[in-house]
């Protein structure tokens, strides 16, 4: 014979398993629920009278307007956890939906209030309105909040800063936002001693954008992201640079990283705007390569197989420097064009000099081309001469010149006499 066991009930299970979470100390509650978005963490009221008391408590809010059936809502659940819980709150994530600026006011206090805590470390503030209107939530009080570690604002108006504090600031995000002047932003950036991360993302409707320049100048920060932002860049300690650009280059580095990467995003799609910005960009990227050259391991493009390069004859000089960067370099096409002088200022010719031989000419270089429109220059034999003798898997050298027809003979001579390191080298002179 065999008795018959009970089979507990699943609503028992739950209410046993319920019971056992409930009966958690309350700090790692608090952890539990600290780990969940705050629309989550409200739900948890409906498990016990516990829970209901342990919430308010947290020490983030993160809430967005499509959360609630309405603004008032909305507005109503904020400002009864800021009245049970400002001391404590560390970290504010609030994404506003708000067409007819109906709480725009009630938005700019809430900002003023977390701002003077002492225990705020993270902000992220956002605030959208129609786009005709085009509002910005007015922001005042940041600049002296020195607990504060990270900052995203989109939407909103900065003011201008007479006294800056943020020695614990490491990110800044701010999106569609408005400044009075420049001046303003280069100083929350400047004197942000721990400053690692910048994002300054505009549109292309403002009219700053076509007129003013930011100048950013950090010591400290590593990356920075700038969308529709004329900029000038002098940041030592800069790794990663991400540029949103239309139909001109509107930013200049005059100092970087040893290791910077650099990501370029174009808005236009047009190939003749295109040209013209990415040859502005390589030319500022090859006189960096120079300038760093003289002072340790030169920067160093190892993906690049295709280079179309053109720049003054004045500027030959970086060449060696742009053909040591790029060790995987197989098709190498320069155009040397008329320097550009300045009254008064005396013409220099170019001196190349080739200390070593660089990695590309040695395993992976198979096509060059050499082009001018203008008069022979000093030098140029030289450097056919090199390219020739170093070259050791050349296949084709082309040479674009502008010679008469004695002089073009000359020419033929000079370069058929050159012994070539490639048993395979053709080469063309046009």
């Amino acid at each position: 014979w065999m008795g018959s066991v009970k089979k507990p009930k699943l609503c028992d299970k739950v209410s046993h398993g319920a019971d056992r979470i409930s009966n958690l100390p309350e700090p790692l509650m608090l952890e539990i629920l600290a780990r969940l978005p705050t629309k989550y963490a409200v739900r948890t009221t409906t498990l016990s009278s516990k829970w209901r008391k342990i919430w308010p408590s947290l020490p983030e809010l993160d809430l967005s307007t499509l959360d609630f059936k309405n603004l008032e809502a909305f507005v109503s659940f904020v400002e009864r956890f800021f009245n049970s819980n400002m001391e404590s709150i560390g970290k504010l994530k609030l994404v506003i939906y708000d067409p007819y600026d109906k709480i725009k006011a009630t938005a700019t206090r809430w900002i003023d209030v977390v701002t003077s805590r002492r225990n705020i470390q993270h902000i992220e503030f956002v605030y959208n309105t129609n786009y005709l209107r085009n509002d910005k939530i007015p922001v005042q009080s940041i600049y002296t909040c020195e607990t504060l570690v990270h900052l995203k604002l989109c939407g909103v108006s900065l003011f201008n800063a007479e006294v800056v504090s943020l020695p614990c600031l490491r990110v800044i995000h701010l999106e569609s936002a408005e400044y009075r002047n420049e001046s303003t932003l280069e100083k929350l950036i400047s004197v942000s001693p721990v400053l690692e991360d910048l994002t300054v993302i505009s549109t292309f409707n403002e009219n700053r954008f076509h007129e003013n320049v930011l100048q950013v100048r950090s010591q400290t920060v590593k990356r920075i992201h700038m969308g529709h932002i004329r900029v000038v860049i002098d940041a030592p300690l800069l790794q990663h640079l991400i540029i949103d650009t239309g139909s001109e280059k509107h930013f200049e580095v005059i100092n970087l990283g040893l290791s910077t990467k650099l990501h370029i995003y174009d808005d236009v799609g047009n190939e003749v705007y295109n040209y013209v910005f990415i040859h502005d960009i390589l030319t500022d990227i090859a006189k960096n390569l120079l300038r760093y050259s003289n002072l340790g391991p030169v920067l160093q493009f190892r993906n690049l197989c295709h280079l179309n390069a053109r720049f003054p004859i004045s500027d030959l000089e970086m060449l060696p420097t742009i053909l040591e960067s790029c060790p995987k370099l197989e098709s190498f096409t320069l155009e040397l064009v008329k320097n550009r002088y300045t009254r008064g200022e005396k013409k220099k010719d170019p001196k190349v000099m080739f200390s070593t031989v660089p990695q590309c000419l040695v395993t992976s270089l198979k096509f060059v081309e050499l082009r001018r429109g203008i008069t022979r220059y000093e030098g140029e034999i030289e450097l056919i001469r090199y390219l020739l003798k170093n070259s050791k898997i050349l296949e084709k050298l082309r040479l674009d010149v502008y010679y008469t027809q004695k002089t073009k003979y000359d020419f033929l001579k000079e370069v058929v006499a050159i012994p070539r390191c490639s048993n395979a080298c053709e080469v063309l002179v046009l």
